[in-house]
């Protein structure tokens, strides 16, 4: 994966930032060896041979828009448009061209009116209750069914020990570390990237008390991890791992989506972006799903135009039961729609026009390397 930070200029002012990721899926010896099926096949063949070369306005590791930040001084349109515009003309080897990720209430299909629009997994967004002052709190507002299954989980993990991992302990656990990332992500159904076994550590150098890494422990053994990073009051869950006898036994997964909740009540975040993928289960404690929209443009005119038949043998269908566990009905949804947002709203009428330039990657450090 090469990351590259792009900056638009009014004249000498930097009004908008952006972040493009550019992938090689030839380069990867699999897509994912969860579902071995003939459907499977077909996905990991067109990806090879016309899928392989992809750009993406965005960050493939994270749900949510982080495409692009703009400043109050531009105008969001606007920057979209030159965005779109670079596009055409970077990569012209690039199989794929996409931005993601946009929640529905934003209009942008003026923009990608010739795109192909596609939607895969909600983001599970979660929303902390001014009234939690403790775990204690959020158990009592579950109905009868999400306690037990609260009680149940923390009985099983009764013997996980978990606590946060320094920069040092990152280095001196790396390999381990790697392992248990890497038995997630294999198993996982679909994968367009694997992280580079000093990926955790390099994070944790550059992003410090923002970026959290906790390990599990089952006496002196690490059986497990998850990291979530800090933005603003909101955290965002990233990468996790663990050993899947562990996980089954223990009920680690479950017990590792709890302690996230503590931790948000704990140090007053107001939300948690729990990301895609195990829908079901994190409706189970909370979260709630908010659709999220991309727009795709494949170089190759026949295969654009036959998309929407094309894209659901790349992207695996996922059928699951929305959970509501509270005595309430929560606010996440509309709090979802906030979040997903661009970080910061347009402003009217300006009619800049935009330069653009690339940053110099060292000054601005990527980790996807």
């Amino acid at each position: 994966m090469q990351c590259t930070f792009v900056g638009l200029f009014d004249e000498k002012e930097l009004v908008a930032t952006a972040l493009i990721q550019e992938l090689e899926l030839e380069a990867l010896n699999s897509f994912g060896n969860r579902d071995n099926c003939f459907k499977s096949q077909v996905r990991n063949f067109l990806f090879k041979n016309f899928s392989s070369k992809i750009f993406i306005w965005g960050n493939n590791m994270l749900s949510g828009q982080n495409a692009y930040a703009v400043s109050p001084q531009a105008n969001e349109q606007k920057v979209v448009e030159t965005l779109d515009l670079i596009a055409k003309n970077w990569n012209k080897k690039a199989h794929i061209k996409l931005i993601k990720d946009f929640n529905v209430t934003q209009n942008t299909s003026s923009t990608f009116q010739n795109d192909f629009e596609f939607s895969t997994q909600p983001a599970m967004l979660f929303s902390i209750e001014s009234n939690w002052k403790s775990e204690a709190d959020y158990v009592n507002d579950l109905q009868k069914k999400y306690r037990d299954q609260f009680k149940r989980c923390r009985k099983k993990g009764a013997e996980l020990i978990s606590k946060e991992l320094s920069v040092e302990d990152i280095l001196s656990n790396q390999a381990k570390i790697h392992q248990l990332y890497l038995h997630v992500a294999q198993n996982a159904p679909i994968n367009t990237f694997f992280l580079p076994e000093n990926h955790f550590y390099e994070f944790k150098k550059q992003l410090g008390e923002d970026f959290i890494l906790r390990g599990y422990y089952l006496g002196d053994e690490l059986v497990g991890f998850t990291t979530i990073i800090r933005h603003g009051k909101e955290l965002e869950t990233y990468f996790l791992g663990y050993e899947e006898s562990i996980q089954r036994e223990k009920m680690l997964y479950l017990n590792m989506l709890y302690d996230i909740i503590a931790c948000g009540i704990a140090q007053h975040f107001s939300s948690i972006n729990f990301g895609r993928t195990a829908l079901e289960i994190k409706s189970s404690i909370g979260a709630e799903p908010v659709e999220l929209i991309g727009f795709m443009r494949h170089t190759n005119p026949l295969i654009h135009q036959n998309l929407s038949w094309i894209f659901p043998l790349l992207e695996p269908k996922i059928v699951w039961n929305q959970r509501s566990p509270f005595k309430f009905k929560p606010q996440t949804s509309q709090l979802g729609i906030q979040h997903l947002d661009a970080t910061i709203k347009k402003k009217q009428g300006s009619r800049c026009q935009f330069a653009w330039s690339k940053f110099v990657s060292k000054h601005l450090a990527c980790p996807c390397r």
